[in-house]
């Protein structure tokens, strides 16, 4: 057996053995919870590998298939992320109004209308209203009902552990969806007779019509929407765990069936939340100390607008960058997740006692300076693919070779490497620095006002929205740009069989400025936050001042 086999298969094995330890862990103390949970748990996990298996592929979809250039498509998904947003600041007065069963049949039925109709439209116009809106009214539905959900159906106790369980099965949910990208776009790929991918949107066609390899996601997407719906037969209306003490001050818990009761219509709901919304936001901006609390907060946004570029800036570079059939999927979408789930715990156990803004600077710290690893030339790592390492990556977990003679026959860009170092070391970062957001947040606002502060949390995020979708679409259209074919022989622009311009990849010798904006950006972060220490350490300490007697 080869090196690289005994490595991989011990991996997966301690690998195996360690994530059903970190379940059952969490497990074990919700066997009081109703079945119902275990159901939600289910429906989520179907939820999340669709989202997962298409929300990469969005952007390039749009400029593929929909006629849209980068920066056109950056404002496209800026418009569809901000009505996400819009729309999940009201979404938890729905779930308390409606109740968790309904809410989820509306959720589903907006996501199946969505992931129908983007199945087969690619009218950029048209899909927005009958794609792009319902999917963004159904999707922003599945954190609240989540929240709730887990709230309802544990004791207090148990919530944690509830919501350490779902973020677990979350990620897993994520790294399949990423490992479900990649394969259709390589099992429907069109290739050369070498064998190389020239065309990864191919598709194939189903009952005698044709389906795009990325509609066919959608399609998948949609499928697995359809099968989460008899998860949703299964949960009942008005369960609840209720906590009682016995004669002796013992705690117990029982799981009660509540009558369901209406309190109004959904619309009613969430026009009340958006009355409740702005009613906050009025009171909160006469306030000194809510423009701290929204610096201190702005401040950490910068680190976290990688996620939306690596959600929607990197898929159209790595494609443009790695090569047509890219493994965009595998290397952030089922690395990223898979690490999170053994590195969260880790180092929660190592840093219980550091505070939390210790852990956003030092965090934030390594993930945004790993966003220039990935300006380093990946020739420096090209001796890597030679390797047991090169080995273990490429024919064993990307899959690009059968062995290694055939891999390196035709290697895959070393360009690989430094991405793959740069989105270990950003999840590095990231396992320290995210799981304490939400508890600094809880932390720097005003004591009584933590929950107004909290639900205000998400403004500067909202906003920044504004600039971050187009700076997408700008930095892909600037330096991995797309031109015309242009027949050498005629000089004249070469057209596909529909009469469209074909276009290629052109001059791609600043890729990195890409990562250089991004990660000078993201730096942002740390070094505000060093400089707003003060402000921090002084708010901090009235907050612990024992109240004077008046």
């Amino acid at each position: 057996m080869r090196l690289a086999d005994i490595i991989v298969y011990a991996g997966l094995v301690g690998l195996a053995i360690a994530f059903f330890y970190i379940v059952w862990s969490y497990a074990k103390g919700l066997k009081e919870s109703p079945r119902d949970m275990w159901i939600l748990f289910i429906y989520k996990v179907l939820q999340y590998i669709a989202y997962a298996a298409m929300n990469p592929i969005l952007v390039v979809w749009l400029s593929r298939e929909c006629g849209l250039g980068d920066i056109a498509a950056g404002n496209y998904i800026m418009a569809w992320s901000i009505l996400l947003s819009l729309v999940g600041m009201v979404a938890g007065a729905l779930v308390d109004t409606i109740g968790i069963k309904r809410t989820l049949v509306f959720s589903v039925a907006f996501l199946i209308i969505a992931r129908f109709f983007m199945s087969f439209v690619t009218h950029p116009v048209l899909i927005f209203f009958i794609g792009f809106v319902p999917f963004a009214l159904g999707f922003a539905m599945v954190a609240p009902v989540i929240s709730v959900s887990i709230k309802r159906f544990t004791t207090k106790e148990g919530a944690t552990l509830g919501f350490g369980l779902f973020y677990v099965i979350m990620n897993a949910a994520y790294a399949i969806g990423g490992w479900l990208l990649d394969f259709v776009r390589d099992k429907f790929a069109e290739r050369d007779a070498m064998g190389k991918i020239v065309n990864e949107n191919a598709g194939a066609y189903l009952y005698g019509i044709h389906f795009s390899s990325y509609q066919l996601l959608f399609l998948i997407a949609l499928v697995l929407t359809v099968i989460s719906v008899v998860c949703i037969f299964f949960i009942r209306d008005g369960v609840e765990v209720e906590e009682t003490t016995d004669e002796k001050g013992e705690k117990k818990s029982r799981i009660v069936i509540k009558p369901s009761q209406d309190h109004g219509s959904g619309f009613v709901a969430i026009q009340s939340a958006a009355t409740t919304m702005y009613q906050r936001i009025k009171n909160a901006v006469t306030e000194n100390y809510f423009w701290i609390f929204i610096l201190i907060l702005t401040t950490t946004l910068f680190v976290r607008f990688i996620f939306f570029h690596l959600h929607y800036t990197f898929p159209k570079y790595g494609i443009r960058v790695l090569g047509e059939g890219a493994k965009i999927g595998n290397i952030y979408g089922v690395l990223n997740p898979t690490l999170i789930i053994f590195l969260v715990p880790l180092f929660a156990a190592i840093t219980k006692s550091w505070r939390s803004f210790t852990m956003l600077v030092v965090g934030s710290t390594i993930s945004s300076l790993s966003c220039f690893i990935a300006t380093i030339p990946g020739e420096y790592f090209a001796g890597l693919t030679d390797s047991v390492l090169g080995e273990i990556v490429f024919v064993k977990w990307l899959g690009m070779a059968p062995d290694m003679p055939t891999l390196l026959a035709s290697p895959p860009t070393p360009q690989y490497w430094p991405l793959l170092i740069f989105f270990t070391v950003f999840t590095v970062g990231e396992a320290i620095w995210s799981p304490r957001l939400m508890q600094f947040t809880a932390e720097i606002a005003p004591k009584g006002k933590e929950g107004t502060y909290i639900a205000l949390s998400v403004l500067p995020f909202f906003l920044a929205k504004f600039v971050v979708g187009p700076m997408s679409g700008l930095l892909v259209n600037a330096y991995t740009p797309l031109v015309d074919k242009i027949d050498p022989e005629t000089g004249r622009k070469v057209l596909d069989a529909s009469g469209k311009v074909v276009q290629v990849v052109g001059d791609l010798s600043h890729h990195y400025m890409v990562w250089v904006w991004i990660g000078g950006m993201a730096v942002v972060t740390p070094i505000g936050l060093l400089f707003l220490r003060g402000i921090y350490k002084k708010h901090m300490e009235e907050k612990t001042e024992p109240a004077k007697a008046h």
